[in-house]
């Protein structure tokens, strides 16, 4: 693990990872990655069937982050949590943008992340995408009224209601 952040591979532009997937994206065993789920709340994968785990870029963002406050930075698992908490967690990533998938900039990710108290929400990221990333990733929305007319808290709910009816479907 003498690998640093910059060494990793870059992130493909798709719209879910594998464990395995995750695992060479990031240079960390499959099962530091279950280990982590435990130990840091931000991180929580889709499962589908079989209880197959399904990472969003937002994740591996994460988990790149992770690896590096851990192997890179030399912080306990405690004092990792508290400064991903200190963070705003994943969407602080200082992530360049050629690393997210197009149309989507990390100020946007930040301004997503922000809008929903700090949990990641692939519908806020993508209702923020250009119609090309949204055709692309399978999600395709009909206009949306002003949201900025509703309070912050309304407008995370709706965000977060939204991304359950997307994961239903989908």
């Amino acid at each position: 693990m003498d690998r640093t952040t910059h060494d990793l591979p870059p992130i493909p532009a798709k719209r879910y990872f594998t464990i395995g997937e995750v695992s060479e994206l990031c240079h960390v065993k499959p099962y530091v990655l279950r280990y982590w789920e435990q130990e840091f709340v931000q991180l929580k994968p889709m499962k589908r069937r079989g209880n197959r785990r399904y990472y969003q870029h937002h994740e591996v963002l994460l988990v790149r982050r992770i690896r590096e406050l851990l192997y890179e930075q030399g912080f306990t698992i405690s004092g990792a949590r508290n400064r991903l908490a200190e963070l705003g967690h994943a969407a602080r990533v200082e992530a360049d943008d050629d690393e997210l998938p197009d149309g989507l900039s990390a100020g946007a990710m930040i301004a997503s992340e922000r809008l929903v108290g700090g949990a990641a929400s692939s519908v806020s990221r993508a209702l923020q995408a250009s119609p090309a990333v949204m055709a692309e990733s399978g999600f395709l929305a009909p206009e949306l009224p002003d949201l900025s007319l509703l309070s912050p808290e309304a407008a995370a709910s709706l965000r977060v209601s939204l991304l359950s009816i997307r994961d239903l479907l989908s």
